[in-house]
């Protein structure tokens, strides 16, 4: 097959799968999103003889119009343009949760500091503010004090961009010091790490210390039904532990996997490549 793969910059992620593509002896496209113009009518002459194609774009603005480009000149795409939009907005990646009763934290949206204040207020403190858009646990807060708060508040009302005013809060979790990403494709979990920090974020891209774990059939349960919510395709799902259960604060759709790879014992761009080879050959039956 001919695997289209979309980019702006070949991480260590990119790497491992454009390898594992090469060592099958499939054909890999190189496409650089950064030199493309993506035409309404006529794909770019770059598609051309591409089965399928991978959203890698590191800047979520780019592979949430890239991927609905691609959607359009009817080229299967991973992940799907409505999964991308999603997931990339957290305040719809909350509301597809909740209203699938996947257990995910409370949160509430306001549009200005006076009401984000009277949410602050209400979840006590700490209690932790996110922008709707954005990846790497940057520009996340917790808040400890109604001074902070408002302090906080009126940077973002003044100097952020309009997706800075609207103000996403939500309770702040105790976890145990860690969470737990799951790289899953369509629902079926392919590895599971934990993330461990002393810091409250537990990002891996933050320094947090990454072991392999079991996947429990719970936090399989989980990982199915969140997929389905999003739209399902190549995703990480973020889980953390809550006492004896978990909950899910978010899905990932350009997630990244060379942490997970270099801890777990499964071959995870393996595994993916093994996921896309099904998905063309599903395709073609279809055809």
């Amino acid at each position: 097959m001919n695997v289209g793969v979309l980019y702006s910059r070949i991480r260590r992620d990119e790497k491992l799968l454009l390898s594992e593509l090469r060592d099958r002896g499939h054909e890999v496209t190189k496409i650089d999103v950064r030199k493309e113009r993506f035409g309404v009518h006529e794909p770019p002459q770059a598609f051309d003889g591409v089965d399928i194609v991978v959203d890698r774009c590191l800047a979520t603005s780019r592979s949430r119009y890239v991927t609905r480009f691609v959607d359009a000149y009817d080229l299967p795409v991973v992940n799907d343009p409505e999964t991308a939009a999603i997931c990339a907005d957290k305040a719809r990646n909350s509301l597809v949760l909740a209203e699938a009763g996947i257990p995910t934290p409370a949160t509430e949206v306001t549009f200005t500091k006076e009401s984000a204040m009277e949410s602050i207020e209400e979840f006590g403190y700490p209690c932790v503010l996110k922008p709707v858009i954005g990846s790497w646990g940057r520009l996340m807060a917790k808040i400890d004090s109604r001074d902070a708060a408002e302090a906080i508040l009126e940077h973002k009302e003044t100097l952020g961009h309009y997706e800075h005013k609207v103000f996403y809060i939500q309770e702040f979790v105790e976890k145990p010091g860690r969470d737990i990403r799951v790289v899953a494709t369509d629902g079926e979990p392919v590895a599971a790490m934990a993330r461990s920090s002393d810091h409250w974020l537990t990002n891996a891209a933050r320094g947090a210390e990454t072991e392999a774990i079991e996947i429990t059939d719970e936090m399989a349960d989980l990982v199915e039904r969140a997929s389905e919510a999003v739209g399902g395709g190549l995703l990480g799902v973020d889980l953390m532990e809550t006492g004896d259960s978990y909950t899910v604060h978010e899905v990932n759709h350009t997630v990244e996997f060379k942490a997970l790879n270099e801890v777990s014992d499964v071959d995870v761009p393996a595994t993916v490549v093994d996921w896309l080879e099904s998905r063309v050959r599903g395709v073609e039956v279809t055809a």
